[in-house]
């Protein structure tokens, strides 16, 4: 009798499917078995390409001779800890018996790959194969991604671009970190006192290497200018009054003048103190005119759905937790079936998932051990509020490409009473982002007023909130702008045209702040926005294009930066900062290969595989100008001769260690 095999990424997730499809068998060594089907799984990778001596002994020794090592075909082998769940794996896709073979490993491209490598070294028949593809590891989704399992065949262009990821980065790796290690190795080691150093190059790695160091020293140089604003108080009547700031705008004697700072301020106190006399002695009585008042309502609607980048952004804001945490935190309740898929891109929902979202919502109103979650879950249940989402910001099919964004199922509670501290806190946090979409916008009462002195002018700008809608939910921090000021009395007594008392001005000094120091949240965000940090949440899905690196890779370059001692991160502030040796590194690679420190050059390789997926490039063409780009910068280094000149790099580094 055939059976069907379904192959899982590790034995946690091939025992979530056993359960799902019934297969209720015999549990064997490294599988599951039942009269109709099997389950076995990988350990993550059973398989890795293989180093440049496997190809040529010769090559084992490091030499510039042997550079660039560009092979025509590649060779793989299986890892060395795993070759006996590898032999058990390939046991069963030769097996006679198996007609069908359900691949089930992550729903990704590293996923993909994982399988492929498999397939490959088993030298599996050409049996029918079809790819599962989940957005959880709930019941009824597995059940679902089985029963629509594509044929394998239709994800080669994502296995093609995987293969693709993995031989540029090993190509980079091994020519750039052999190639700056040999020319420049000595360099570095006899400066650090060290005995020999190896020179740790990679497309991601250099990449972001170069983002830390070229913030810190930004920080370095910065140099803080103070500048002078005049601040207005103005009194209404004896117990309201207001402050405005003033602005040289148009109509201003000092609209556009070289001794302002900018328009809302001066280089000197002394301009600013002459101003303030000028001002004094042209209001009559004290008395000054209110020229303008705008009044209108604002509404503010929730933020978009947590990706993975935007999670870790916030859970290192939030917890003081690293991205690597926050992943494992988060992978951890996706395999409990509580969170949707964690490596994803997309902050929106798909349409289809759209049209069924109410039943997520009303699971939630049983999560024991949360009252407020169940009470804010049923008043979205009873309005109806989500009967309208597919028409919002928060679904959007053109932006969802594997995975919609990080949400609860709705599956798994009876797991939350039992959730570690930092787990329950991450899931928290997830579930009140998911529910206050549904909720109406917050609405704010806005309010500016311009106040006239003779020709100056003091501009005033108020909000208060005056219904909370998605807030009830998401419960703003105490310094968040969503808290406004409520110091708004003086609205009902001012009207336009008529006449205020000036109670004083004052100089009120501002100095100029350097830019801010990456933290391991904030520098994900801007990996996925190739380089740039952008601070506005709604700003930074507007322009998103290609990243550095995916949402499945960006946490583990971090932490392979810190284990090789590049940077280092503060437990406490999540502040990232170079070490002396991630300086050396990086001036050496600016000197040599500084295309390998270019955001949107290295956002560009990333753009490129996502064009292989999507059929709009051929993989040769991509591979062309991988080997070429490895090529011309290979003889570009090897005509360099530059070493020396370095030193004095490296000493203007050292100053600050």
């Amino acid at each position: 009798m055939s059976k069907a095999l379904f192959i899982t990424e590790k034995p946690s997730v091939a025992a979530e499917f056993a359960k799902a499809l019934k297969i209720n068998g015999r549990k064997s060594d490294g599988f599951i078995e039942s009269d109709k089907a099997v389950v076995t799984w990988c350990v993550g990778h059973l398989v890795t390409m293989s180093y440049p001596e496997k190809y040529d002994m010769k090559l084992k020794k490091w030499s510039l001779n042997t550079l660039p090592f560009l092979p025509e075909s590649y060779k793989y082998e299986v890892i060395e800890g795993v070759k006996k769940q590898f032999n058990i794996v390939k046991s069963q896709l030769l097996r006679e018996d198996i007609d069908r073979i359900y691949v089930c490993t992550d729903s990704g491209r590293e996923g993909e790959y994982i399988y492929r490598l498999v397939d490959e070294m088993a030298g599996c028949p050409d049996k029918q194969k079809r790819r599962v593809w989940i957005d959880s590891q709930t019941e009824a989704e597995i059940i679902r991604g089985v029963k629509e399992a594509k044929d394998l065949s239709a994800y080669d262009n994502l296995s093609e671009a995987a293969y693709l990821r993995a031989k540029e980065d090993y190509l980079m790796g091994i020519n750039f970190s052999r190639l700056l290690s040999l020319v420049y190795g000595k360099t570095v080691s006899n400066y650090l006192g060290k005995s020999y150093i190896v020179i740790a190059v990679g497309r991601v790695m250099s990449c972001v290497l170069g983002m830390v160091v070229q913030r810190e020293r930004e920080v370095r140089e910065f140099i803080v200018t103070p500048f002078y604003r005049i601040i207005g108080s103005f009194n209404v009547s004896e117990d309201c009054n207001y402050d405005g700031e003033w602005k040289a705008v148009e109509g201003s004697k000092y609209f556009e003048s070289p001794i302002l700072y900018n328009e809302g301020g001066f280089k000197t106190q002394e301009d600013a103190e002459k101003l303030i006399g000028e001002l004094r002695d042209s209001s009559i009585d004290n008395n000054v005119l209110v020229e303008n008042i705008s009044k209108k309502k604002e509404n503010k609607n929730a933020p978009l759905l947590f990706n993975l980048a935007e999670m870790q952004n916030e859970c290192s804001k939030k917890f003081k937790i690293n991205p690597e945490q926050t992943l494992s935190l988060i992978q951890a309740l996706y395999e409990k079936k509580m969170l949707t898929y964690p490596r994803t891109d997309a902050r929106v929902l798909s349409t289809a998932i759209s049209k069924e979202i109410d039943q997520n919502i009303k699971k939630l109103m049983k999560l024991n051990g949360n009252t407020e979650i169940n009470n804010i879950a049923k008043n979205i249940i009873e309005k109806k509020w989500y009967s309208g989402i597919a028409k919002t910001k928060y679904v959007d099919d053109s932006k969802v490409t594997d995975h919609y964004a990080i949400i609860p199922t709705g599956e798994g509670l009876q797991n939350y009473s039992s959730l570690k501290e930092m787990e329950k806190k991450v899931y928290n946090l997830v579930l009140r982002r998911f529910l206050a979409i549904f909720y109406p916008p917050a609405v704010y009462n806005k309010v500016s007023v311009i106040t006239k002195i003779n020709k100056e002018r003091f501009f005033t700008s108020d909000k208060v909130c005056v219904e909370l809608g998605y807030l009830e939910v998401l419960k703003p921090d105490s310094d968040s702008n969503d808290r406004e000021s409520t110091n708004m009395k003086f609205l009902s007594l001012l009207k336009k045209g008529q006449t205020v008392t000036l109670k004083e001005l004052i100089v009120k000094e501002g100095k100029t702040s350097p830019p801010k120091r990456f933290t391991t949240g904030s520098i994900i965000i801007a990996m996925e926005n190739a380089g740039k940090l952008i601070e506005d949440e709604e700003l930074r899905e507007h322009i998103k294009g290609s990243g550095i690196g995916t949402s499945a890779t960006r946490s583990g370059i971090l932490t392979k930066l810190e284990k090789i001692e590049y940077i280092k991160s503060n437990n406490k502030t999540q502040v990232v900062m170079p070490t002396l040796l991630g300086e050396i590194i990086f001036d050496v690679v600016k000197n040599s290969i500084p295309t390998l420190l270019n955001p949107e050059l290295t956002a560009s390789w990333e753009k490129g595989l996502t064009m292989v997926t999507q059929s709009e490039i051929a993989g040769d063409i991509y591979m062309d100008k991988l080997e070429n780009y490895i090529v011309k910068n290979t003889d570009r280094v090897l005509q360099l001769n530059n070493g020396l000149r370095l030193k004095s790099k490296f000493d203007m580094a050292s100053e600050f260690y």
